[in-house]
């Protein structure tokens, strides 16, 4: 499908609305993404907690300028000698002193080492991020399971200010950050950008990282309504894109963003 006709985005019908982002999904979809994305930091690691932890930390800094996201996750790599699992579940106190000076944005090194430790809990005692989210998951979202897992971050002793970089869909947070780890976990790696690592847990009950980019998009494309960018939000627009694929609803975020960031529809 050629380029998209603006004057006439409001009057697609619903056929000629699937068939368009679908060739945007394939246009998006592809390993050619990566390179410009915050996604490849975790694409340098192999195991699956490599990439589980890799993968949370970037996206909890995926704001701002993204050469700037990129630089700081492969830093926070650095600082954890490329074997982020390793350093979560062995380091010493003294290990953490490296952090000191870290910033991005409001994300400093006291929330760096926060997270270290919070992530040390999940892993010893839970077993690992993935089997939380499995356990609350709902039969059609994990938006419950996120409020859950954050519950679960924060139940050792911690510093209240690092609460704010895991937003909770139940006070109505479009909590972007973490859906769009959870779309990288869980959606096939079928094209290579996506890693699929969590089988327990099915694609459909994904929810788009909705940002500026993809709301915008949404709007223009009729798939969203609600003006703000909140968790009333993602789930109108998550009941328009089950629409399209109730099977990987998701999958249309790279349409919506890459038509937003790329080619500024």
């Amino acid at each position: 499908m050629g380029k998209f006709p603006l004057k006439n985005y409001g009057t697609l019908d619903f056929d000629a609305l699937k068939e368009f982002l679908e060739a945007k999904v394939d246009q998006y979809n592809t390993r050619d993404f990566i390179s410009s994305d915050p996604i490849q930091i975790p694409h340098s690691f192999t195991t699956k907690e490599d990439i589980e932890i890799s993968s949370l930390l970037t996206a909890t800094i995926a704001w701002g300028n993204r050469k700037s996201i990129i630089k700081n996750s492969r830093r926070l790599m650095d600082l954890m000698d490329n074997a982020p699992y390793e350093f979560v579940t062995s380091h010493k106190q003294s290990d953490l002193k490296a952090f000191e000076g870290f910033v991005h944005r409001t994300f400093n090194a006291q929330d760096a080492v926060q997270f270290i430790k919070s992530l040390k809990h999940i892993y010893i005692v839970y077993g690992g991020m993935e089997s939380i989210f499995c356990k609350y998951a709902e039969t059609n979202s994990l938006q419950y399971a996120i409020h859950k897992f954050k519950s679960y971050f924060f139940e050792i002793e911690h510093l209240k200010r690092s609460e704010k970089h895991i937003s909770d869909p139940l006070k109505n947070s479009a909590a972007k950050r973490i859906n769009m780890f959870l779309r990288w976990m869980v959606r096939s790696n079928e094209s290579g950008v996506d890693f699929g690592i969590w089988n327990s847990i099915s694609p459909a009950k994904l929810s788009c990282p909705l940002d500026v980019h993809s709301g915008n998009v949404a709007r223009k494309l009729g798939l969203l309504k609600r003006k703000q960018n909140d968790a009333k939000a993602v789930k109108e627009l998550d009941n328009a894109l089950r629409k399209l694929d109730a099977t990987d609803p998701v999958k249309y975020d790279f349409a919506l963003f890459g038509l937003g960031l790329f080619e500024k529809f």
